[in-house]
């Protein structure tokens, strides 16, 4: 299965949610009129757009098109719209020249974040790339255990002390086997911190500063783990969560698993960073880069 139609299946249940009450009623329409449009908001709504956005996108429609727009070509016109809105989410990843390039993946419990952090893994090994691995997350026995099952099975080398220890001093020792030992990459899995605990934020910050006095600048990238289930709630902890360590790249997960895949558009417009991938399933290649137009097109049209 291509890239394309991985991300379509992975959509089709906000997909089918959104596509299936417009088909019925564009069966008996000829034009798009005010009563379709009013519609098209409340479902946009539903699949988690949010009402503001889901006003401005039925708002241009109808201003550049009228009632000149027929029900056929209501796809098309609206997958411009919100390729449109997502164009400056799109950022493809490039390596910086040093090495190790270093990874903090953040993000709350359940999100999807230890997995993810094994699915970059799998994609780096897989373009010839030497990976390691750093469980700092260390307030559960069970993380560490996850990631080092989640390592042998992808087949990279996990760094991982004893639970309770510093998440601190795992990032230095693992910073400083990777550079020994030459790696191009480092991915630190931290703990699934809930945004409300200010001291685990202060944590974080403590992290990233342990890998500037080492490499003698922030991690390369700051990568916040969302899970499209929750929706537009996930924008609280967006928010501190970049205000603690100043977010490069969202990976937004488990769209196979929800209707509300639309959410991907307000915590763009929200946040301002760039959506670097998306997961579409559980299984190892199912994390694809973010393009704005493929993203629209599986999500509006069949």
């Amino acid at each position: 299965m291509g890239l394309f139609e991985r991300l379509r299946t992975g959509l089709k249940k906000t997909r089918e949610a959104f596509l299936a009450p417009l088909e019925e009623s564009l069966r008996t329409k000829r034009r798009l009129d005010r009563e379709l449009l009013d519609e098209l908001e409340e479902l946009l709504i539903l699949a988690d757009v949010g009402p503001e956005l889901a006003e401005e996108i039925v708002g241009t429609l109808a201003e550049k098109h009228g009632d000149s727009l027929s029900p056929d070509g209501l796809g098309a016109a609206l997958e411009e719209e919100i390729a449109a809105i997502l164009a400056g989410a799109e950022r493809r990843f490039a390596p910086p020249p040093e090495v190790p390039c270093v990874f903090l993946i953040v993000g709350v419990n359940g999100s999807g974040k230890t997995t993810t952090a094994a699915k970059l893994a799998h994609k780096f090994k897989g373009q010839g790339k030497s990976v390691l691995l750093a469980a700092a997350d260390t307030f559960r026995a069970a993380a560490i255990e996850q990631l080092v099952e989640l390592g042998g099975r992808v087949g990279v080398e996990v760094l991982a002390h004893r639970p309770g220890a510093d998440p601190g001093a795992v990032v230095h020792d693992a910073l400083e086997h990777a550079t020994k030992k030459g790696y191009d990459f480092l991915l630190v899995d931290t703990a699934g911190r809930l945004q409300t605990k200010v001291p685990l934020m202060e944590e974080l910050r403590k992290v990233r500063r342990v890998v500037e006095k080492l490499t003698g600048r922030p991690p390369d990238e700051r990568l916040l783990v969302i899970d499209a289930t929750v929706g537009q709630n996930a924008l609280s902890q967006a928010r501190l969560f970049h205000e603690a360590v100043g977010l490069t790249g969202l990976v937004i997960t488990k769209l196979d698993g929800t209707a509300k895949g639309g959410a991907v558009l307000p915590i763009w417009r929200e946040l301002a960073v760039p959506i670097l991938w998306v997961g579409v399933g559980e299984g190892m290649e199912d994390l694809l880069e973010f393009r704005a137009r493929d993203f629209a097109r599986a999500l509006v049209r069949r």
